[in-house]
Parts: structure tokens; sequence; C-alpha cells
């Protein structure tokens, strides 16, 4: 029982530090332009 108390505030600090790099990338405009960077990919340079 003692570990639930050492655990869930983890498990909770892990919540919110990935809630909060996926804020950051939306934030940053990471996700706006998915499309050319599959494009990228196929061209022959």
């Amino acid at each position: 029982m003692d570990i639930l108390f050492l655990l869930v505030p983890l498990s909770v600090a892990l919540a919110l530090v990935i809630v909060g790099a996926l804020w950051w990338a939306v934030d940053r405009g990471q996700f706006d332009d998915l499309e050319s960077e599959g494009r990228r990919i196929l061209r022959d340079d």
C-alpha cells in the first residue's frame, strides 16, 4: 500500500509531462504540414 503513495504522484507527473510536450509540439507548429514530409521522402534529389 505504501508504494501507491509513490506511484500515483509519479504517474500523474509523467502524464503532465507528456501533455506538456504535446502542447509544446502543437504550439510550435510541429503538426502543421504533414503532407510535404511524406512527399519529400519519395522525391529523388
